[in-house]
């Protein structure tokens, strides 16, 4: 058994470099005992630990993906310690599977996320609750404020956040202290230390302004002690100027709650009336006469049968001349359809007007619409990802797409996609079985199947691609035939 020595204070180079030489002796995890100083010495003795490790005798390099590196920086700082084990325990299987870290329900990569969550979250925690107290009077000699701090990590992030406050207060001389150890910046080096610190006893005029502050914000009528006790534990509650004012502002929330329904406006403000006043003397936007597609599109902007409604820009209502003989019905409107109001300008709608063209067909000959009104999608950041609508939204929406065939009378109907069909008929058929028949409706209308042009854009094959868009363009001969019968 080889006993290894670590500092364990957040260094990976220590643990890297003794893990190096270990597995290039071929050293396995089981062969080692892993000891951290400061904790284990007291027990076992620093002399019984191994000051020299042996020379790495493998011809083959260790090599460990990228992603390792960051698990592992992020590791090494937790407190546990088994982490050196558990990392070396990686390595080692890493040379035989290059994938292992992608497998999540492996346990020794479950439980290095668990202690990489860990870690992120309380390098977070010291972004967020590190307050800092000017200590001594004026500016020093070399011209810069003075100020120290007062923190209690759960693990060891002192040096991996050091650099996120040189940057953050450049200008200022400060120094953090924790029971792990210290991180202090003159203007010229940014100095760090294992050593233990105490909790210094410091007061400071700003301590006030946070109280102020703090009790001016707080809102009574959304207190939530569990999510502030998870969000903000006591640990760091206690450091804080405005800690003592948290006990009473929470008992007493719930009687200010009250207070402030009693205080709550009863009477509309005095510039009330003169806004309402204004507002009748805006003339009414003239209506279209009933009966008329654009009446029709003008009631379906108002439209909030499903919930739809509440995310979308606006309603996105069908678009062609009311005489139309060919009815073509898509899915929904996509993100630019949305914005624009109109359908088919998308990407999809840029397919559809190619192929249509091909096929000999007047786009603004045909009435082009969509089963659903809304745009339905889940934000992910910046963009907005389509989300595709359920049967209760499709049949919400047969109401206007009813209406619309009912006032257009088209002779063929071309349902693109099985939303669309879904919305037209009660079949239970696959879109696949009926895909480029023409099936009888009643005796003056016929419903022609095919696929949404969408769905050629999700092709990643190249030559499967083009063999459907083929497809799809014979689907556009056989509605170009239709229509000249």
């Amino acid at each position: 058994m080889i006993r290894v020595l670590l500092e364990g204070r957040g260094a990976l180079g220590e643990w890297r470099d003794a893990a190096r030489s270990l597995a290039g002796s071929g050293v396995a995890p089981e062969d080692i005992d892993w000891r951290e100083k400061g904790r284990d010495a007291d027990l076992f003795g620093e002399a019984e630990a191994h000051s020299s490790l042996p020379s790495a005798v493998s011809s083959k390099p260790l090599t460990v993906p990228p992603a390792f590196i960051a698990l592992a920086e992020a590791v090494i700082c937790h407190s546990d310690p088994m982490r050196f084990l558990l990392l070396y325990r990686l390595l080692w299987r890493l040379q035989a599977d290059r994938t292992l870290l992608d497998v999540a329900s492996d346990e020794d990569v479950a439980r290095a996320r668990m202690m990489e969550k860990s870690v992120r979250r309380d390098a977070h925690k010291m972004t967020a609750f590190v307050r800092f107290k000017e200590v001594g009077s004026g500016i020093s000699l070399n011209g810069r404020r003075k100020f120290l701090a007062w923190f209690e990590p759960d693990h060891h992030i002192v040096a991996r956040k050091a650099p996120f406050f040189q940057k953050r207060f450049n200008d200022m001389d400060w120094v953090i202290a924790t029971p792990k150890g210290s991180a202090a910046w003159d203007g010229e080096t940014l100095k760090l230390s294992n050593e233990a610190c105490e909790k210094p006893d410091l007061t400071d005029p700003a301590d006030q302004l946070w109280r102020t502050y703090y009790a001016n914000i707080f809102n009574p009528a959304r207190l939530k002690v569990k999510a502030m006790q998870a969000e903000m534990p006591k640990k760091y509650w206690k450091n804080l100027p405005e800690a003592d004012l948290i006990p009473g502002m929470i008992a007493a929330a719930e009687s200010k709650v009250l207070d402030m329904a009693k205080r709550q406006a009863s009477e509309p403000l005095p510039f009330h009336d003169r806004l309402q006043e204004a507002a009748r003397k805006v003339p009414a936007a003239p209506r279209s006469p009933a009966g008329t597609l654009a009446a029709l599109r003008e009631e379906a902007g108002g439209c909030t049968r499903c919930p739809l409604h509440s995310k979308a820009t606006q309603t996105v209502f069908g678009e062609g001349p009311q005489d139309a003989q060919v009815m073509f019905v898509g899915e929904q409107p996509g993100d630019q359809e949305d914005l624009a109001g109109r359908p088919f300008v998308g990407p999809a709608g840029k397919v559809f007007d190619k192929v249509i063209g091909e096929a000999g067909i007047d786009r603004q000959a045909v009435y082009v619409t969509n089963a659903v009104k809304h745009f339905k999608y889940e934000p992910r950041g910046k963009r907005r990802i389509h989300q595709r609508p359920n049967m209760g939204e499709v049949t919400h929406c047969r109401w206007w797409v009813k209406l619309e065939i009912d006032l257009i009378r088209p002779k063929l109907i071309v349902a693109m996609g099985a939303t669309a069909l879904a919305s037209l008929t009660d079949a239970r058929q696959k879109l696949s079985d009926i895909r480029g028949r023409a099936i009888p409706l009643s005796e003056e209308r016929t419903l022609f199947v095919t696929v949404h042009p969408s769905y050629l854009l999700r092709i990643s094959d190249e030559r499967l691609k083009a063999k459907e868009m083929a497809r799809f363009r014979d689907d556009m001969m056989q509605v170009r035939t239709l229509m000249a019968a």
